[in-house]
């Protein structure tokens, strides 16, 4: 009998250890349990933008992180204790504006899931979270209740007390079965809870404006580059620079309510792609050194955050500072701004129409290069059409910190709508490549390059054929698309990868902050992406003479010279280009050894009274990460159901040991 006993206590022995063996060989550190207990979730999250005044976008409410269990917002319309809300694209708007109505909801809300949908572009009837005025305090009329976005809900210029992150599509699949299987599951002790890391350095340090987090380092200014070229290049050392310039502008930067899902596609990296587009059409002709009239372009950034861009460029101009060295802003005749031009597209035709604020001799010229321009593309089925009277002035534009700065500057803004938006998703994640069509990309780009033509040339000398001589390259087009707009290829298409080594490969066009000190020439690593290709894009379009290039050394700049594609083979080609950076940041702000520093209003400066002054809070991480809690009081039983087990397993061992003996004993 005790021979028995003693096998079957070796065999448990020997299988328990087997048993233990094989889950320790399966998780052998504590990066494996962690691993096997925690799930990490990719997402994108909306962060804290500070201004002068207060702010906006999103942050956990403390110092800590916050724990909050799941529920899905359809089952679940009033909440009983602080939640993670897993929220639908189509609930967005309403959710937000309960929780601006409904204080008791919104002190219920520990964070927010908002899901990635497939196929909800074509559900949603449209979806901005940008005002219906965007930014209307800065412009150059009266009447800024006008809406110009009628969709706008304004939730993304409103601030919140709880992390909120928009799921990547993957990780929607994972949270939406885990909401269905807590719906269902009968385990009331079994919670499924979201962790949310979202803590901004302002609102633990308590800078709640610009100027008290720049002073204590919390935050960084909003801000980046900008980009201009001529074409032809600007002889500098020549002093006859007297012809008139027209300037060709478009703005390289998003906003949405989500910091690194901000693509902007239709508005307004479509108009970025025809002005590249149209670039490159002109840099083909021949005699572009007899045009009567000085062409440059310009791409700004920080355009979605008080004019950045455009405002630092006047002032930069104002200064002559080594950012424009070769620009004269008294020879600036016109300002041509190309908006979005995505949507185009009608029945078959290309429309575009043509805002501009006052009439003048100028907008008019203008306006007779554009029905020139539209002739010769009569067979492609583009037209132009001024825009309806009954507007209040120019939309939503950079030319309009130029009327702000000189209410007599001759404008044009180009657009595919007449009195409202056409984009439905405007400072939207959808606002994506499902929202633009590259055909009319592609014909306001050729209205663009044969307008700028015609208004540069020698009218006498102009004919039908030099016109019709100016194509634009379509799969230029789709292959800007493709790097600037998707994931694949992105920023690793063979494109952008000839001129630079991108740091990520999905874009952004968020502007993101500015790295360390300004300036004219910054080092690659201040400068983003996008900035850096439009950059090398541009000078190698515009550069002179094609085809006779050499390997950069330091004697390229002082020959009037830019060195492109350095990135690539650290050698880079030299070539003779007029193309140059330009800081973008508020016009209010200085930086100086090694801080930036709030300058006071300048009431001579109208514009520079109106600035935001936006900045970003700092933090140390961000993440998001899900795993299963159990309650208290379930813990507590187990507790005492372990000490029970235990106790009665010892008065077991007790019993059987004198069992063992005795029959020992008796042996």
């Amino acid at each position: 009998m005790a021979m028995k006993f003693l096998f079957v206590a070796v065999l448990f022995y020997f299988q328990f250890h087997l048993s233990l063996s094989g889950e320790m060989n399966s998780m052998e550190s504590v990066p494996d349990l962690q691993k096997s207990m925690y799930m990490v979730v990719d997402g994108y999250p909306c962060v804290r933008l500070i201004n002068i005044s207060g702010e906006i976008g999103c942050s956990n409410p403390g110092r800590d992180k916050v724990v909050a269990p799941i529920v899905e917002y359809k089952n679940t319309k009033d909440l009983t204790q602080p939640s993670a809300v897993l929220l639908s694209m189509d609930d967005v708007e309403g959710f937000f504006s309960r929780i601006s109505k409904d204080s008791v909801f919104a002190s219920n809300v520990g964070g927010v899931l908002v899901k990635s949908e497939d196929g909800i572009v074509n559900k949603l009837k449209g979806f901005s979270p940008a005002q219906k005025f965007p930014q209307a305090q800065f412009a150059p009329y009266a009447n800024t209740t006008y809406e110009w976005n009628p969709i706008g809900s304004g939730i993304m210029w409103k601030s919140y007390n709880f992390p909120v992150f928009l799921l990547s599509e993957s990780s929607t699949s994972t949270l939406q079965e885990i909401a269905t299987k807590t719906d269902k599951t009968d385990k009331a002790y079994i919670t499924n809870v979201a962790e949310f890391d979202l803590v901004m350095q302002t609102t633990k340090v308590g800078t709640h404006d610009s100027e008290s987090c720049l002073r204590e380092e919390t935050c960084l200014p909003l801000g980046g580059y900008s980009v201009w070229s001529a074409l032809p290049p600007i002889n500098s050392s020549s002093s006859n620079q007297s012809k008139p310039i027209i300037l060709t502008v478009a703005s390289m930067d998003a906003a949405s309510f989500f910091r690194d899902k901000s693509l902007g596609a239709e508005s307004p990296i479509s108009g970025v792609i025809s002005l590249l587009a149209a670039v490159d059409a002109l840099s083909h002709m021949d005699g572009l050194e007899d045009l009567t009239k000085q062409l440059v372009f310009l791409v700004f950034t920080g355009e979605a955050w008080g004019y950045l861009g455009s405002r630092r460029f006047l002032l930069e101009l104002d200064q002559q500072s080594d950012a424009v060295h070769g620009l004269d802003s008294t020879l600036i005749e016109l300002v041509m701004e190309i908006g979005s031009t995505g949507w185009g597209l009608s029945q078959g035709n290309k429309t575009f129409f043509a805002h501009t604020e006052v009439v003048s001799s100028g907008a008019n010229e203008v306006l007779d290069a554009l029905k020139l321009a539209q002739e010769s593309l009569k067979s492609e089925g583009v037209t132009i059409a001024t825009a309806s009277s009954s507007n209040p002035g120019i939309p939503p534009s950079s030319l309009m910190a130029f009327l702000r700065k000189n209410s007599s500057t001759s404008g044009i803004v180009l657009e595919d709508f007449d009195t409202i938006f056409s984009n439905k998703f405007y400072q939207s994640h959808l606002d994506d490549t499902s929202n633009i069509n590259s055909s009319s990309i592609v014909a306001a780009a050729s209205l663009v390059a044969r307008t700028l033509y015609v208004l540069a040339s020698n009218s006498k000398d102009l004919t039908s054929s030099s016109l019709e001589s100016i194509n634009v390259n379509a799969t230029l087009v789709e292959e800007l698309i493709s790097c600037m707009l998707d994931c694949n290829p992105g920023l690793s298409c063979e494109l952008v990868k000839s001129y630079i080594s991108s740091k990520d490969t999905c874009p952004s066009h968020y502007v993101g902050v500015v790295l360390g000190e300004p300036s004219s020439t910054p080092y690659p690593d201040q400068v983003d992406d996008i900035s850096r290709f439009l950059w090398n894009f541009l000078a190698d379009r515009t550069s002179i003479p094609k085809g006779n290039t050499s390997v950069c050394s330091q004697d390229c700049g002082k020959k009037g010279g830019v060195c492109i594609r350095a990135e690539t083979d650290q050698k880079g080609v030299c070539v003779i280009s007029t193309t140059r950076y330009v800081p973008a940041y508020s016009t209010r702000l200085k930086f100086d050894s090694g801080t930036w520093t709030l300058l006071p209003p300048n009431s001579s400066d109208p514009m520079g009274m109106l600035d935001p002054v936006w900045t970003e809070s700092n933090w140390n991480t961000i993440g998001l990460r899900v795993y299963t809690v159990q309650d208290a009081a379930y813990d507590r039983l187990v507790l005492l159901s372990g000490i029970t087990v235990t106790a009665f397993a010892y008065l077991a061992i007790v019993l059987t040991r004198a069992y063992v003996i005795k029959a020992l004993k008796q042996d």
